[in-house]
């Protein structure tokens, strides 16, 4: 090798040592935690190793199992609503019947909610669905939908609902600017060819649409799993903190966070975050087999 490519790695060491310091070195120090009672108190000297004793804990504890639940439930409904809007909004753009004009536009109005802040977005939301003088309320009372205010956030479906919900109106244009580029990426001649053979709107979308955009659509359901298995920061901010009401709110990694961070058990937190780890290794996994499966 000469020696200009020696100098080469002087110019990638800053990188590596940061990577290695910041992202490797905590993947293992978490893993050894795991493996420790680690209350936070003091160094890693005093954290007392106990082996799998918290995994143990972690397959027979029912608060992980409800947090699990929970955190599905939440990400299920979220993705289903997120994608109908994305996916319908993204062939509506690109059908090449209607030739929709300002799709530049449209796209930076959908992207809008994604760059809010989430704090932002939870005052925002924590005022509108407020029990005695939330917008929502009031307008629901007015158009004589309910006649009495509907306490959204102290109902366990009704906060959950309004969890999913409040994730796809952030996330669907992320969606639909994936899933738009997607479907621009197709040959348009396919659909000219399927509209010259009669071809209907639901035709070309099952036999040209779903196979030519699976790549993206598998992206966009991994990335949303990876996220979804990690939500906290809404249950977080527009609740007590706890999951309430009735712990419907308490997702995997808000446990995580009170274990650690409320109750000062940092090795068992560090259990549930390796736990979250590989459920999101599965849930991929799944995924990846499923869209790919060899067909007969």
């Amino acid at each position: 090798m000469k020696k200009g490519n020696h100098q080469a790695y002087l110019f990638i060491a800053p990188f590596v040592i940061v990577f290695l310091i910041f992202n490797i070195y905590p993947i293992f120090l978490t893993f050894y935690y795991s493996l420790t009672d680690y209350t936070g108190m003091g160094g890693i000297e005093n954290a007392r190793f106990i082996g799998v004793d918290n995994y143990i804990r972690l397959f027979s504890d029912r608060y992980f199992y409800q947090a699990f639940f929970n955190t599905i439930r939440i990400w299920g409904f979220n993705f289903i609503v997120q994608m109908l809007i994305a996916l319908g909004l993204a062939l509506l753009f690109s059908d090449i019947r209607l030739k929709l004009k300002g799709v530049g536009l449209f796209r930076a109005l959908f992207y809008l909610p994604n760059i809010i802040t989430i704090a932002s977005v939870a005052l925002l939301f924590s005022i509108l669905l407020d029990w005695n003088h939330g917008g929502l309320n009031q307008m629901l009372l007015s158009l004589g939908f309910i006649d009495r205010p509907i306490n959204w956030l102290n109902s366990p479906a009704y906060a959950q609902s309004a969890v999913a919900l409040i994730g796809a109106w952030m996330w669907f244009g992320n969606s639909f600017i994936v899933l738009l580029a997607g479907i621009s990426g197709i040959s348009k001649d396919f659909y000219e060819a399927a509209l010259i053979d009669g071809a209907n709107w639901w035709q070309s979308f099952k036999f040209i649409t779903i196979p030519q955009l699976k790549p993206i659509l598998l992206y966009v359901l991994i990335t949303s799993i990876i996220g979804g298995l990690q939500i906290f920061d809404l249950p977080m901010l527009l609740t007590d903190g706890n999951g309430s009401p009735q712990g419907a709110l308490n997702t995997m990694v808000l446990y995580l966070y009170n274990q650690a961070f409320k109750y000062n058990n940092f090795g068992y937190g560090a259990t549930i975050a390796y736990g979250l780890f590989f459920i999101t290794v599965i849930f991929s996994a799944i995924t990846f087999r499923t869209m790919y499966r060899k067909q007969v």
